[in-house]
Formats: structure tokens, sequence, C-alpha cells
């Protein structure tokens, strides 16, 4: 029987404090950029991340931090997800209509198996190899962390595999907008790529809203369908190795509570309620800013969770696995743009 611990609200206070402080710092950051230059070089959500990451590279939070750490990086930035729903504009963002879905869901699904082979041809073991194939192609840290269980991974294997991604994640953030000129890319096709290429739901905010709104939003709705292919791949996975667990005496569960995060349904609803005309311009407008601040807060939560240093505990064969299912999703993103047709 496993113990349940319960937390309180005295739990994640320090933590969330914390995470809050930072995003205020990193407010007050671009707001002085604009006062002396102008404009933001590096706006506040990448700010947030930076300074998060430095902090943790530079000495990890006392323990007392890590519940309101880990609540700001994942419930926070759900509801700042969930909110951002009220303020788009989804017919413009679905107009590349079913093609564009139908793209992503191809691409997802080559990219699962050029993951694995790639893993497989570097010498990962096939329980690490499909954990890191996971990440990369659906949504990080949270495929990964769905699809352990499945397949029955250790600790280490899930360890080895968040490890070098939640690193190249900020690096792609940082990076990511300087393909924009040389690919000639409008902010609709940069919101395609990202949403296609970054791995969790917080880089692509990170990744995207810095260069529009357009471009946020368009990334946010792309990989939000990749997050939802999440459910068919545990459902194949689980079905897969059934068999082989049933041998072992131990069959994996289904959890299908986490088959469709609730974030992603309540995203679409409040899309849906505001381009309706339900939800009010008058509304969306503070919600909007109230979903920013709560993803500057969830930016500054995820930093404090990348350790600079852990690149070089990754290992390289994880790495190169790494880095080609990257490349390979940006090549093929840009050519599902071309081929679509997509502006």
């Amino acid at each position: 029987m496993t113990e349940r611990t319960t937390v309180s609200p005295g739990d994640l206070v320090p933590g969330i404090v914390f995470c809050t402080i930072l995003a205020v710092v990193a407010v007050l950051v671009q707001a002085a950029e604009e006062r002396l230059i102008g404009h933001a070089i590096i706006e506040a959500i990448v700010i947030a991340i930076l300074l998060g990451t430095i902090v943790r590279t530079i000495r990890a939070p006392a323990p007392r931090y890590a519940t309101g750490i880990a609540f700001s990086a994942k419930q926070v930035l759900e509801v700042a997800v969930f909110l951002l729903g009220a303020s788009v504009d989804l017919p413009e963002l679905l107009r590349a209509g079913v093609p564009l879905l139908g793209g992503i869901v191809v691409i997802v699904a080559i990219a699962l198996a050029l993951g694995y082979t790639a893993g497989r041809a570097f010498g990962l073991a096939p329980k690490l190899a499909i954990l890191v194939a996971c990440g990369n192609a659906i949504c990080g840290n949270s495929a990964i962390a769905a699809v352990a269980p499945v397949v029955g991974a250790n600790a280490d294997d899930v360890a080895s595999s968040i490890a070098f991604t939640a690193v190249l994640g900020v690096i792609m953030v940082l990076t990511l907008p300087l393909l924009i000129g040389p690919l000639a890319l409008s902010n609709y096709q940069y919101g395609v790529v990202a949403g296609m290429s970054v791995y969790a739901v917080p880089q692509v905010l990170a990744a995207t809203f810095p260069v529009s709104q357009l471009s946020g939003e368009v990334g946010t709705l792309v990989k939000l369908v990749r997050v939802l292919m999440l459910g068919p791949v545990v459902l194949f996975l689980s079905l897969a190795s059934r068999r082989i667990a049933r041998r072992e005496g131990a069959a994996p569960r289904l959890a299908l509570s986490k088959l469709v995060p609730w974030f992603i349904i309540g995203f679409i609803l409040l899309a849906v309620l505001r381009s309706t005309g339900i939800i009010p311009a008058v509304v969306a407008a503070p919600v909007r800013e109230l979903s920013r601040w709560l993803t500057i807060i969830a930016m500054a939560a995820l930093g404090l969770g990348v350790d600079l240093r852990s690149v070089a505990r990754a290992g390289t064969r994880v790495s190169l696995t790494v880095v080609t299912s990257l490349v390979a999703l940006l090549l093929m993103s840009v050519a599902m743009i071309a081929l679509l047709g997509i502006h």
C-alpha cells in the first residue's frame, strides 16, 4: 500500500514566493531595457528562465522551496495555458485547417520512429530509446513521465532522458528565433515551427511570445495538438507491452486521467467562447495579462529545475539522440510549411 503525502498551502508558499520574486525581477529588467534602448532585446519570459537557471546552477534552492517551485512549474503553468485560451483568435489560428492537423500527426509519428531508431543506433537500451523518442516528439518531461511506467523504465532511464532535454530546451528558447531571418518565416510560420520542434509547453511560450502574440498563440495550439498525441501513444505502448508485462507478472495500468490534460480541454473551451463573443474583449485583455504573469512565474520555476552541469551527466549517446531528433523535427516542420503553403 502506497503512503500518500499531503501538501499544505504552507509547503507551497516559499517556493511560489521565490519564483514570483524572480518573475518580478525579470519584468523589471525588461522595463529597464525598454527605458534605456527603447525596446526589449530579451523579454521577461526568457529572462525569468535565465535567472532561474543561473540560480539553480550556482546553488540549488533549499529543500523547503522545492514543493512550491514544482507547483509553479506545473500547476501554475497549466492555469496560464488554460487562461491563454480566453485571448486567442481561434479562426485565425485554424486558418491552415485540417492539412496542418494532419501534418502535425504525421510528423509526430515519424519523429517517434526516427527518435527510437536513432537511439538504438547510438547504443541506447530499448526502454531508454523509447523515453527519449517520446520526450522529443511529443512533450518533453511530461511524455517521459507518462510513458516510463507503461514501458517499465527505471529511475536511471528517466533521469538520463530528462537531463539533457532540460538544458537543450533552454538553448532552443534562446536560439530558435534566430532562424526567422534566414528562413524568411512569417509570425504564423514561426509559431508552427516552434510548436513542432520545441520540447515542452513552457519552452514554446518562451520561444514564441517574445516574437509576437500571433507566434505565441499558433505555437501554443500546435504544441497542444502534439501533447494530445500522448494519449494514443501511451495507449499503443501499453497494449504493445502488456503481453510481456503479463509474463513478468506486472502488467502496466493505463493512466486514463493523464491522456488528455485538463488545461488543453480548458484552453480549447475558452478559445471557442472568445471566438464566439461570449467572452468579450474587455475581459480577454486582463485575462491575457494574468496569463502572462503566471507564465513568467512558471518560467522562473522551469529555470530553477535546469542545472547546466547536467549536460555532462546525460551522456554522449543520449545527447546525440536528442540532437538528431531535434534537427529532424526542424527540417520536417519547415518542409511541412512549404508543402502546405502556410503563410
